[in-house]
């Protein structure tokens, strides 16, 4: 199986992870997660669940775009959260900003809470997995 590091140019230089790792054979890109970073690697809006969560989006979307894919190439998100109520009570510009990255396409996903992201103004974190067809 032949693997490649996806690691978009207009991205954050990862450091100790790759945005993505495709694999040739299985057709597989596994997205790392990404918080709401700009391309210098800080927080874009810092506690800003909604616009965190939109940049997050487009930069999965930047990394299966850099593999050749396109968004709904995307099977699996997994979404981590600091603060549950803020999440809830946001739904409606989530569901917004949700649309305006991805349309209407709804890949599986997981939702869950936890205590606190690497950086701390970090609000959200997605990672995922998406299935891109091979070029002919």
């Amino acid at each position: 199986m032949v693997k490649a590091i996806i690691n978009p140019a207009n991205l954050n230089r990862p450091r100790g992870y790759a945005h993505g790792v495709r694999t040739e054979g299985e057709r597989l890109l596994f997205l790392a997660g990404q918080m709401g970073v700009d391309a210098s690697g800080q927080i874009a809006a810092p506690n800003d669940l909604v616009a965190q969560f939109a940049q997050a989006l487009s930069n999965l979307i930047t990394v299966v775009e850099e593999a050749r894919g396109q968004r709904t190439d995307i099977v699996k998100l997994t979404i981590y959260i600091t603060d549950r109520a803020a999440y809830l009570s946001n739904l409606k510009p989530l569901g917004e900003a949700y649309q305006m990255v991805l349309g209407g396409y709804y890949p599986a996903m997981t939702l869950v809470e936890v205590k606190s992201l690497l950086d701390e103004e970090a609000v959200v974190e997605i990672d995922g997995m998406a299935v891109i067809e091979e070029s002919s």
